[in-house]
């Protein structure tokens, strides 16, 4: 693509996200047709997945998705179909990208780059065989991979893997979720491959992320993969355009430059669970400036989830259930909220609690 460099401000891109990835309610009444499974969707607490795809009007089952590890070894939701490659695209790209995804509790450990994931991978494939306990999941692979993947862990009074290795390799070993209550068994994907003899499909993902979450910067997408913007300028897609957001250089997919310049205003209202696609996005500052906020929204332990109305993030809210019937949800808004935004956060209200499977929904407005 020829010309001017394209140039935005921050409330034209969050327009452009808010489209790209559907909360306007097109993308219609079946999860697995949304385009925000692409990168797939968070699912950490349990449930929140649900309320992110209910928040773009689709409910219901989908026998077409699996819940895995996958970016970071946070739990998401995938198409099924796309697991093979997806398993391959967050396959670190070098030894030195797979030694700075370990952690430093295991430091030797880290030292053995990809021979500890492929390793890893490889230990899932010969337990998983059958549903089985996280914990004789865990167990069993720790006896299977080298001493130096494990540690003495003080909580459990046992050696055994570092949880972000174990979690990370998962989807690579065949391995999916299935989650009753708060505990979660791990069980074979119904279709299993060897794991991956080398990253593969990166740049697509990375397209895949600047289409819903761009325009970003290598940084942005090598912070949503864990990995770095050194590794993944190896692997930088083709196709891009620079677009100037206030001033600085970010990317593009070509095709999608026209609909982030002529996005319109977004007019809706949505509670987005923590842990929403709309949220991932590396670039904090241009989705929540106020340093306050940001430190209200993403916290160290138990996010809230976010109040976004036309665009922005005005707010956080919170839900506690009482009983098995009703839902009491908080929200804490940030800036006075207009009649038309509190009709419309009433009606969101009872569209979480459908989709957490509760009739009876409290509402009630912190806003000390």
């Amino acid at each position: 693509m020829t010309g001017q460099t394209p140039e935005v401000g921050r409330r034209q891109v969050l327009a452009y996200r808010a489209a790209a990835q559907q909360l306007d309610r097109s993308g219609g009444p079946r999860p697995g047709d949304l385009a925000v499974l692409g990168l797939g969707v968070q699912d950490t607490p349990y449930g929140t997945a649900r309320q992110a795809l209910a928040a773009r009007g689709a409910t219901g089952p989908d026998d077409r998705l699996e819940l895995v590890w996958s970016m970071r070894g946070a739990p998401h939701l995938h198409r099924r179909a796309e697991l093979p490659a997806l398993a391959a695209a967050i396959w670190p790209l070098s030894d030195a990208d797979a030694t700075r995804r370990i952690p430093g509790q295991i430091g030797a450990g880290a030292r053995l780059g990809l021979a500890a994931f492929r390793a890893t991978a490889e230990a899932f494939q010969s337990v998983v065989t059958t549903e089985l306990e996280r914990g004789v999941v865990s167990r069993a692979v720790s006896d299977r991979v080298p001493t130096e993947l494990t540690y003495d862990c003080r909580v459990c009074q046992a050696r055994h893997i570092s949880g972000s290795v174990f979690q990370q390799a998962g989807l690579a070993g065949g391995v999916r979720l299935v989650v009753s209550g708060r505990a979660a068994r791990l069980a074979p994907l119904p279709e299993r491959t060897d794991p991956p003899a080398a990253a593969a499909h990166t740049a697509e993902l990375v397209t895949t992320y600047l289409r819903l979450l761009g325009p970003a910067t290598p940084a942005d997408a090598a912070g949503f993969l864990g990995s770095s913007a050194t590794e993944l300028r190896r692997v930088w897609p083709t196709g891009l355009v620079e677009v100037r957001v206030d001033g600085r250089p970010a990317w593009l997919p070509a095709d999608a430059v026209e609909a982030l310049t002529n996005a319109p205003p977004p007019r809706l209202v949505r509670l987005l669970p923590p842990g929403d696609p709309f949220l991932a996005g590396r670039d904090r500052d241009l989705l929540v400036p106020e340093r306050e906020h940001q430190k209200q929204l993403w916290r160290a332990i138990g996010n809230p989830g976010a109040l976004l109305v036309d665009g922005e993030v005005t707010g956080t809210w919170r839900a506690r259930q009482a009983g098995k019937k009703r839902l009491e949800l908080t929200v804490t808004p940030w800036t006075p909220l207009s009649a038309r935004v509190r009709r419309d956060v009433d009606a969101e209200a009872a569209t979480v609690a459908a989709a957490r499977g509760v009739t009876d929904v409290r509402l009630q407005f912190d806003q000390s």
